[in-house]
């Protein structure tokens, strides 16, 4: 018995390596994912003021810290009881959509991209957004704008773009501006020519390579994330769907408050991401997976029409219903960022996105001693859930983020 170790995994907004398990014959016997990275936020947190949870949490990543952000101060609006006003949740919201549009371009444009445009054997050196831009210039600068587009969202309301300091419990710090309102509108119709750029490449790449994109690392599985009332796409608010992996509804209109019942986490010895699963079904059978892909898997309709459009499109292609494959993700998030972009117009269309009602409370003392938020983070579900004593101090947390949750199916597809 021997191994081959894969390290570091980069390009994945984190740091991991594979292990590679050979029979005595040196046939694959096993393969593993390992996450090396010990982070400790749950137990860190204890003993904190609850108020302190948005800008404590949102470190835990410096890709997706909105997601962290929104997440918290929806348990710590949770815990003093009081929902935001109107404008401060679109507000919200807008910042969310900008997040998803940042987090998808960089995932594709960045760390993806390279590799269909360089081609996978080319020097690792040259695979990085550089050198996308030398060989494609058009594509490159159309990645940067978009990204740039969603990193200045998220600047103009919460002051810079990484780590914002913007929402409160029970709203946010500081209204939008009629001037920073109509800057974002005036950059719509580039930063949708940018996305279209991406998908048309990625369409043309996917028909070329389909037995690939339908083949590699795919495996049948769970679906599971947020959709709205009507069973749409749904990123800030919602309620818990899944379907099997034949696309049928196993739990719907779950109230996400009330998710330990139907999630449970499972450790192993050799990875500190935990491996969370359906609870009725146990585990590995219950495992499922979360994020754009599974996130469209789930719903009844995109919501908007040219995201709604797009996914038409690419059940075509794929030819199969749900899909399977990892690498229709990359379609999956332009799709997002279709979606993304047109719900940023319809916010910022929204005479109340200017109001000047965006803080719902004026004393942060806790009227519950438990506070749950639940939000579409650009890779998935992602939950914070924090217990409170009286005076606020944190005594418990838990947290259950995107990649966990996908923890499973990476490791199918890397077997």
């Amino acid at each position: 018995m021997s191994k081959i170790i894969v390290e570091p995994v980069t390009r994945i907004e984190g740091h991991a390596k594979i292990a590679i398990h050979l029979d005595e014959n040196e046939n694959v016997s096993d393969a593993v994912f390992h996450v090396v990275e010990f982070r400790g936020f749950e137990k860190f947190c204890e003993g904190r003021h609850f108020t302190e949870m948005p800008t404590i949490t949102e470190r835990i990543c410096g890709i997706c810290p909105v997601s962290h952000h929104l997440t918290s101060a929806k348990a710590c609006d949770a815990i003093i009881g009081v929902e935001p006003p109107r404008p401060a949740r679109l507000l919200r919201e807008l910042m969310h959509m900008g997040q998803i549009v940042q987090s998808h371009a960089l995932s594709f444009f960045y760390l993806s991209a390279p590799d269909f445009v360089i081609g996978f054997d080319a020097e690792p050196a040259s695979r990085n957004i550089v050198g996308l831009a030398l060989q494609n210039p058009e594509m490159g600068l159309k990645g940067i704008t978009l990204r740039k587009f969603g990193q200045e969202i998220i600047s103009a309301l919460g002051g810079k773009r990484v780590h914002p300091n913007f929402c409160v419990p029970g709203g946010v710090n500081q209204p939008l501006s009629p001037e920073s309102r109509n800057q974002i509108l005036g950059k719509i119709d580039d930063a949708m020519n940018s996305c279209k750029t991406g998908i048309s490449f990625l369409k043309t790449y996917i028909q070329q390579h389909l037995d690939e994109f339908k083949g590699c690392g795919s495996s049948p599985s769970n679906h599971f994330g947020l959709v709205n009332a009507s069973g749409n796409l749904e990123h800030y608010d919602g309620f818990l769907r899944m379907k099997d992996a034949n696309g049928n509804i196993v739990l719907d209109k779950h109230n996400p408050d009330d998710y330990l019942s139907v999630v449970a986490e499972r450790t192993e010895e050799w990875s500190y991401l935990k491996f969370p699963y359906y609870k009725p079904w146990g585990f590995p059978e219950g495992t499922y997976r979360v994020g754009p892909l599974a996130r469209l898997n789930i719903v009844d309709s995109v919501g908007t029409p040219l995201a709604q459009d797009e996914w038409e499109e690419v059940k075509k292609i794929a030819g199969e219903y749900p899909i399977n494959s990892p690498f229709f993700y990359h379609y999956a998030r332009f799709i997002e960022i279709l979606f993304g972009i047109e719900r940023i117009q319809q916010i910022l269309e929204d005479k109340e996105t200017v109001s000047k009602d965006v803080i719902g409370a004026s004393r942060y003392v806790p009227a519950n001693n438990v506070g749950i938020g639940v939000i579409e983070a650009p890779r998935g579900t992602l939950f914070h859930h924090y217990w409170v004593d009286d005076n606020g101090k944190i005594e418990k947390v838990n947290l259950i983020v995107s990649t966990g949750q996908n923890n499973y199916a990476m490791n199918q597809g890397v077997r």
